[in-house]
């Protein structure tokens, strides 16, 4: 296996691997591990800059809220929306997906209307659809992946007709790591028929650029925490006239323009959809990491899509491995050892100080439909190296010869 030098110097921005140097951590769609621009922009806001936001009216409150709305405008900036009003900032993708399907979904799907989805879905990207036509009587029409372990998008074309009220999909999907290739040919087929496009960006925003202009989406998400930012962050992207349309699902402070003992009135988007105290330390955290990740996310792309190229061959090499992602994934290598349960390799090789997730990944449909209870998903960042990736091989194969012996089955 060969890569640019270049990979140690951005370990290297990585403190958790100055305390845990032996550890090779292959779990990046799960959870990034910290850069050092985001640990110090963290404590800086923690011990000098921490306040409320929006109501302070002293310069400290103000500070932090000035704060607070420039990584609004820096995430507008970073997918390319029209305005800053058109994020909303949220827990996590998870968070983000249900906000569109109980406060926007409702006013668009009836028991006439279909929603597509894709059998490869996160959880966050499938249940919220799936309550929405059981509460609807709407059709939930599943697609399938195809052999590469891509989702079918020409199936998704060829299903897409007026009574398509809904069509939404992972930009990338989190098991196979395949790449949604006719966005924009989607988005097109269901606005002329009425409908909307919803896309699940959680694993793609890290390793592309997003233009949600021209992926011509009518709403976007992503989470914090899969981008080297803090966990419980997130983003909600919509076009300005269907934010419009969502009424507050939580109610509360921040969220008000005036209230009385019989009514109340809503302050003006995106205020009115994050009530309450919202995550401001997180949120400077996010900032922080997309003002790492961007200039970087190029050559980090070609980094992990190169060493999972040669992943995803060396392991496939090894008798009885079994490989599920896609050919040209870039960061995702998803495999099983035939006969070895992938918690069982998990632990295995874990005990060699090397950290791989196992398990359905929040993807029941699509374990059903590759017929197995779970899997082992490698996930590369812009600290993995030659050296992990060689280690994960050996230690595959040592699981592989101790659980099955020597010789192939």
């Amino acid at each position: 296996m060969s890569s640019d030098a270049a990979e140690q110097d951005w370990r290297a921005d990585f403190p958790l691997f100055a305390a845990q140097p032996q550890l090779a951590y292959f779990d990046q769609a799960a959870t990034g591990q910290y850069p050092q621009p985001v640990i110090t922009a963290l404590d800086t806001y923690m011990r000098s800059q921490n306040a409320p936001l929006h109501r302070g009216l002293y310069k400290l409150a103000y500070n932090a809220t000035e704060q607070f709305e420039a990584v609004r405008t820096q995430v507008a900036q970073f997918i390319n929306a029209a305005a800053a009003a058109q994020v909303i900032f949220t827990s996590g993708a998870t968070a983000a997906l249900n906000l569109i399907a109980l406060a926007f979904g409702p006013q668009h799907v009836t028991a006439d209307s279909e929603i597509i989805v894709s059998v490869a879905e996160h959880h966050s990207n499938f249940l919220p659809w799936q309550r929405l036509a059981q509460q609807t009587g709407a059709k939930l029409l599943v697609a399938p992946i195809t052999a590469n372990g891509a989702i079918d998008e020409d199936w998704v074309l060829a299903h897409i007709n007026q009574h398509t009220a809904i069509v939404a999909l992972a930009h990338e999907t989190n098991v196979s790591g395949a790449h949604l290739q006719q966005a924009p040919a989607i988005a097109a087929a269901v606005h002329a028929c009425g409908g909307y496009f919803v896309l699940d960006g959680a694993q793609a925003i890290g390793h592309q650029a997003v233009d949600v202009q021209a992926l011509d989406c009518d709403f976007y998400v992503f989470s914090g925490h899969k981008i080297y930012g803090p966990s419980g962050t997130g983003c909600l992207y919509g076009r300005s006239e269907l934010l419009e349309q969502m009424p507050p699902l939580t109610l509360g402070g921040g969220m008000v323009d005036t209230v009385s003992v019989t009514k109340a009135t809503w302050a003006e988007l995106p205020w009115r959809l994050e009530a309450g105290s919202q995550n401001a330390l997180g949120v400077i955290g996010l900032g922080a990491a997309i003002s790492y990740l961007q200039p970087r996310r190029p050559a980090f792309t070609a980094h992990t899509a190169a060493l999972t190229q040669q992943l995803r061959a060396a392991l496939a090499n090894i008798p009885d491995v079994q490989i599920y992602s896609a050919p040209d994934a870039c960061a995702t290598v998803s495999f099983n050892v035939q006969g070895v349960h992938a918690h069982d390799l998990a632990t295995f090789l874990d005990e060699q100080n090397v950290a791989i997730r196992a398990g359905d990944h929040c993807a029941q449909p699509l374990m059903h439909d590759l017929c197995v209870s779970a899997v082992a998903r490698a996930t590369l960042g812009a600290y993995t190296t030659v050296a992990d990736c060689q280690r994960l091989v050996a230690a595959v194969q040592a699981a592989r010869d101790f659980f099955l012996g020597g010789e192939a089955q």
